[in-house]
């Protein structure tokens, strides 16, 4: 069965925020493929999906947030550059949960 997190905006964190800490208390790197998220456990391995061009990648949440209206997730600069929208800033997506 997929379970389907929730559909609705993603961003990514900006360079600036490279080597702060998280609110699971890592450091942020904008290489790791990690993201934020307002209420899953930190650890959960997810699934997010670019609905404008179908690509997906598995990011693990160590933040809380995005605090943004209408953001449900925000990734690492790498998760954006492999979901594509990293120049738009910010993109529809697809949240399904892998492991918690």
């Amino acid at each position: 069965m997929e379970r389907e997190v929730e559909v609705g905006f993603a961003s990514y964190y900006a360079s600036r925020f490279h080597g702060a800490r998280t609110a699971s208390g890592a450091r942020y790197d904008e290489e790791a493929m990690t993201a934020a998220h307002r209420t899953l456990p930190f650890g959960t391995r997810v699934q997010v999906t670019n609905l404008a061009n179908g690509r997906s990648v598995v990011v693990t949440i160590t933040d809380r947030g995005p605090f943004a209206p209408g953001r449900v997730i925000d990734v690492s600069r790498r998760a954006a550059r492999k979901l594509d929208f990293v120049r738009a800033g910010t993109v529809r997506v697809r949240i399904r949960i892998l492991e918690q």
